[in-house]
């Protein structure tokens, strides 16, 4: 092991000369591999408290509130936890979302470059991002990503779940089970619907492996995503989990999107008939998603 570190420590000069570490966003000359300029660091918004305790939505730090905030900002006396407006209403089936950060163009640009950029680098970034994030974990649990087609899988390559998950797996030294879901029917993209529709084509189309059905009965696993947008695919894979017996399931994702940003969206979607152009998501009417300082 020590040889191995030195023998690294040896060679990254090498690399870096070779290859001159780059933000992986903007281009411009960073430290060492793997990380972001401070430029484009400073465009995540990373989840902070106070924040719902079921959801990890970002809540107003004060009292008093009038209008939406009065909404966002309930309190649930029982267990002396904040508990958002949404959660009150429908309480989640699981136990916790951890998001490393929430949903914006930096985030957006993160996610596009592993998904679609193909730079699957990025994985271990976001990893090392996510993990703090994670609820306080006892005893063994099962890592489990969202799964794709198989006909999407070949297209892309790769699984970007699947990469996030592993690491989150070697991170924490628990199983990583990358085939106990199976995206059995195809479904088309989901960028342009609403949540309703993003529910109605899910509906039946993930299940759990038979071949690991033993294994997931009784285990509490971590759902790991890349972003989390209205909860749809989520719930299809928690569905899919409590079907086999499952215990806990706590979510995992890169990126979350918050209502308040889906709501900027589908009133595009209505007026234009089209998809909000990333620039949408930094206006000031998708300010909301950013958690009060």
């Amino acid at each position: 092991m020590g040889s191995a570190a030195g023998f690294k420590r040896a060679i990254v000069p090498l690399i870096d000369m070779v290859f001159p570490p780059r933000c992986p966003l903007c281009g411009d000359a960073v430290a060492e591999h793997g990380g972001l300029c401070v430029d484009c660091w400073s465009g995540l918004v990373v989840p902070g408290e106070p924040c719902c305790s079921q959801c990890q939505r970002p809540l107003p730090d004060r009292v008093g509130f009038q209008g939406i905030d009065a909404a966002l900002a309930l309190a649930d006396a029982a267990h002396g936890a904040w508990v958002c407006a949404p959660c009150m209403a429908n309480p989640p089936r699981h136990a916790g979302i951890a998001a490393a950060t929430i949903y914006n163009d930096s985030s957006r640009q993160l996610i596009l470059s592993l998904k679609h950029g193909r730079k699957i680098a990025l994985a271990d970034l976001m990893v090392r991002l996510m993990v703090p994030h994670l609820h306080a974990l006892s005893g063994e649990w099962l890592v489990v990503p969202v799964p794709l087609h198989r006909w999407r899988l070949w297209r892309r390559g790769f699984n970007q779940s699947a990469l996030l998950a592993r690491g989150i797996a070697l991170a924490l030294g628990q199983s990583l089970v990358v085939d106990a879901l199976q995206r059995h029917r195809a479904t088309p993209t989901l960028g342009h619907l609403g949540r309703s529709k993003r529910a109605a084509v899910l509906q039946g189309a993930i299940r759990f492996n038979p071949a690991q059905a033993a294994r997931l009965k009784g285990a509490n696993v971590i759902l790991v995503d890349d972003v989390l947008t209205s909860g749809a695919t989520t719930d299809a894979c928690l569905k899919a989990l409590r079907k086999c017996g499952a215990g806990r399931v706590q979510i995992a994702c890169f990126s979350r999107v918050l209502d308040e940003t889906m709501a900027v969206v589908a009133r595009f979607d209505r007026q234009a008939g089209g998809v909000a152009p990333p620039e949408m998501l930094t206006t000031p009417a998708a300010q909301t998603m950013t958690p009060e300082a």
